[in-house]
C-alpha cells in the first residue's frame, strides 16, 4: 500500500495502537527516518521494527494486536482428566480420609498423587473450567445406619 492508503486505513481502523503502527509505517514510506517515524506516531523504533516485519509478512493484518499466549496449565490433559474421574467417583472414606471431596481434600490429594501444590481456589478454578460446578453435598457418615434413622424419624398427626 502507499503511505495515503495505508493512512486512509488506519483512519478507519477503528484501534488506536493498530493505526499508531499503520502511521509510523506511512512515515517511514514517507521518508522520515525509523527514529522520527516512530516518534511522531508514539512508537519506539524496536516497536516500529516489529510492526514493519509483520506488515511486509502479513500486509494490514499483520498490524493488528494478538493476543498473549500465555503461560501452560499447572496441570496436563491427562491429570486434569485422572483428577475429574476422581471427582466423579467420589473419594473412598478407608483410603482418602474424607467422605466428601472438598477444594481442600483435592488440594491435597493432587499434592500426593502428582507432587504439585495447588492452592485449593486453583483447585476450584480447574474444575470449573473442565464443566464442574460447586455442590455441596451433606455430609453422610460412612457407617450410618439408614434403617435406624428411618425409625428415629418423628412421625407426623394425620389430619382428618
Amino acid at each position: 500500500m502507499s503511505s495515503s492508503a495505508l493512512r486512509k486505513w488506519a483512519r478507519h481502523c477503528g484501534r488506536t495502537r493498530v493505526a499508531a503502527r499503520a502511521y509510523a509505517i506511512a512515515n517511514a514510506l514517507d521518508g522520515m527516518s525509523r527514529a522520527e517515524a516512530a516518534r511522531l506516531a508514539g512508537l519506539d523504533r524496536q516497536a516500529l521494527r516489529d510492526a514493519v516485519i509483520r506488515y511486509n509478512a502479513e500486509g494490514v493484518e499483520g498490524l493488528r494486536d494478538r493476543s498473549a499466549p500465555g503461560r501452560d496449565p499447572f496441570l496436563t490433559e491427562e491429570e486434569q482428566a485422572k483428577l475429574l474421574d476422581v471427582v466423579r467417583q467420589g473419594p473412598d472414606p478407608d483410603t482418602e480420609g474424607v467422605c466428601t471431596w472438598t477444594l481442600e481434600a483435592l488440594a491435597v490429594w493432587i499434592s500426593k498423587t502428582f507432587g504439585k501444590a495447588l492452592h485449593p481456589d486453583s483447585v476450584g478454578r480447574i474444575l470449573r473450567r473442565n464443566g464442574m460446578s460447586r455442590q455441596k453435598a451433606r455430609q453422610v457418615h460412612p457407617k450410618a445406619d439408614r434403617e435406624a434413622q428411618e425409625r428415629f424419624k418423628k412421625k407426623t398427626c394425620a389430619t382428618p
